[in-house]
């Protein structure tokens, strides 16, 4: 280990570079060293090869003054101290060497005494988007709806804006900064929709302004990718993604369609109608802007929709989400051998969603949603009436029909299409002319309906397939006008049972240290 001086005069004869032994380099008197001339070096002995083979000295110069030469230099030895096993010792060696010639700078003590610790591979350089892809690949027990998911916030989000830092570098400032671009772009996409200029909205095809909610699970997706390089692959040390603040993702309220909010809808659908030139009057009441994103039929509404639906095909399966709460791929998914009539139940073992347009078939997704629920006589009798009918279909295709086993299919057996579904549903709200809601609604309905009826709250959990009844009662009950105007009453009503026929009785209050009469 030496600091000492050079510089780059060459000799007259044979132009060689005469570095450290130039004259000019010396002092005078009791300098060592020239003020004024050359610039400060050091040189540092490294840890041998694996093998035993002698490494090249670290030999750094073209300080300008000693103190920026020994700072460097004790930061060399700083980083040799850090671990005594020889081991460590050359990978540290290594990433110096590495980084040095990538950055002309050391690696921080800190940032590397971190790695040390924690037992990470101190030469592996990989950046935030090879590790992504790397997480993609390994995530191979999940189904293609959370896959679909994660490659598509990597795809949009996650790549495009952190992709090129190298992932032991990763900050929370960096991940900060993604999400206030998201928000900055969302500007954009608004501001375009709003000016009509085609141009702009060139720009913004197909791109929806990214909610709170989207942004919570984009910063779960790297959250989740980081976790696994941090446990699995001892990468990282600490998940940047974890502390960044994001807004609240606020879920929305299910709201009753009451008679004074479908009053105001007729007239809004009215003059939405009036800008609607040349879409369909069907597209244009499914797109009419509603009091809220969850909309709930009241149970007579939820009544007349059912009563107008019991003639169609799917009569049985609607039934079903809007009573038992099933969801969509669920109902879709019912087998005849998960039917039990005799019992009074049906199990929900199976269902069909959709990826894209693609549907996909595979059991739920959780153990809560896998379960077995009651169902009521008349559904039974519905469900009944529907086999009956996909029998005559059978019979009447013969050897075409193609047993599937499901309980919902087209007229050829075969298993039907979420859209389908959705579809239909539309198309009998409209012609039933109730106050449009989506099919999911349903569900938050069939929730509102059993509490309205009395059911415990746990017994709803478990009939929707939720694991905690908490985010039961959060996300899918609402209250009906007339349950909370019964509910205050019953409130009043038990006041007024408990006071006493001769009247309230007057209390007589005496006060510590007065007297009177």
């Amino acid at each position: 280990m030496a600091i000492y001086k050079n510089c780059s005069c060459r000799d007259e004869e044979s132009g060689r570079r005469l570095g450290k032994s130039c004259p000019k380099l010396h002092g005078r008197g009791s300098q060592r060293w020239s003020t004024t001339h050359g610039r400060w070096a050091y040189q540092l002995e490294l840890p041998p090869h694996a093998d035993g083979r002698r490494r090249n000295p670290l030999r750094r110069s073209g300080f300008p003054t000693l103190a920026d030469a020994e700072a460097e230099l004790d930061h060399a030895c700083g980083l040799l101290a850090l671990d005594a096993d020889p081991g460590v010792r050359r990978q540290i060696t290594e990433l110096m060497l590495a980084t040095l010639k990538a950055t002309r700078q050391l690696p921080p003590v800190e940032e590397v005494r971190r790695k040390v610790r924690t037992g990470q591979d101190l030469n592996r350089q990989i950046t935030v988007g090879e590790w992504l892809g790397e997480f993609l690949k390994r995530k191979r027990r999940i189904d293609e709806t959370t896959r679909r998911l994660y490659a598509t916030h990597i795809r949009l989000y996650l790549d495009p804006y952190l992709g090129g830092i190298r992932l032991d570098r990763l900050r929370v400032s960096d991940v900060a900064g993604m999400f206030d671009a998201i928000e900055e772009f969302n500007d954009v996409i608004t501001a375009a929709r709003a000016s009509g200029d085609p141009e702009q909205l060139a720009g913004v095809k197909y791109r929806r302004p990214v909610g709170a909610r989207t942004m919570h699970s984009i910063r779960a997706t790297l959250r989740h990718a980081l976790n696994i390089a941090i446990k699995q692959d001892r990468l990282l040390d600490f998940n940047p993604a974890a502390v960044v603040e994001l807004p609240v993702a606020v879920r929305p309220r299910p709201v009753v369609w009451s008679e004074e909010r479908v009053t105001q809808w007729h007239a809004d659908h009215a003059r939405h109608l009036a800008t609607q030139d040349g879409r369909s009057a069907l597209a244009a009441y499914i797109s009419a802007p509603r009091p809220s994103p969850v909309m709930v039929w009241t149970p007579v509404q939820t009544s007349a929709f059912l009563d107008h639906a019991r003639s169609h095909r799917l009569f049985a399966l609607f039934r079903l989400i809007a009573l038992r709460g099933l969801r969509r791929g669920e109902a879709v998914g019912l087998r005849w051998r998960d039917v039990n009539a005799a019992a009074g139940v049906i199990g929900v073992h199976w269902q069909i969603t959709q990826l894209g347009w693609t549907p996909i078939q595979g059991k739920p997704k959780t153990d809560a949603s896998d379960r077995t629920i009651a169902v009521d006589a008349e559904t039974l009798a519905a469900l009944q009436a529907h086999r009956a009918r996909q029998a005559r279909e059978r019979l009447a295709l013969g050897e075409d029909w193609i047993d599937t086993g499901f309980a919902f299919t087209d007229e050829l057996g075969r298993p039907l299409h979420p859209q389908y579904v959705t579809d239909q549903f539309y198309l009998l709200v409209y012609e039933a002319g109730l106050p449009p809601i989506r099919l999911h609604d349903l569900r938050h309905g069939a929730a509102s309906l059993m509490l309205a009826a009395g059911v415990e709250l746990k017994v709803v959990q478990e009939t929707l397939g939720h694991v905690s009844s908490t985010f039961t009662r959060d996300t899918y009950t609402s209250v009906f006008p007339e349950v909370a105007a019964a509910a205050a009453e019953s409130t009043a009503a038990l006041v007024s049972s408990s006071r006493r026929p001769s009247g309230p009785r007057r209390l007589r209050v005496v006060w510590p240290g007065l007297t009177g009469r």
